[in-house]
């Protein structure tokens, strides 16, 4: 499941109640959090079908074991951020 960001989702996560951070290559500010599941991924997937986007997210794992998704259009390529 996918939980937008608020403080109270930053404060979970900062306390390492998440798996992954979701973000995008155009915003400092994470999209959300979720547990890193495959169903978290074809939930993203879906909700960029529903608006006519083709994604692919760049995983990256963090020391702690939790990791970072980024989450991009096809259309943009991996080193413009």
């Amino acid at each position: 499941m996918i939980h937008e960001f608020n403080n109270a989702n930053q404060t979970r996560w900062d306390k390492g109640g998440f798996q992954v951070m979701l973000k995008t290559p155009q915003s400092s500010t994470p999209l959300g959090f979720c547990d890193g599941e495959e169903a978290d991924e074809r939930e993203i997937v879906s909700m960029a079908e529903a608006e006519s986007a083709d994604v692919v997210i760049d995983k990256q794992r963090l020391k702690t074991g939790r990791e970072i998704w980024t989450v991009r259009t096809t259309s943009e390529r991996p080193d413009e951020f």
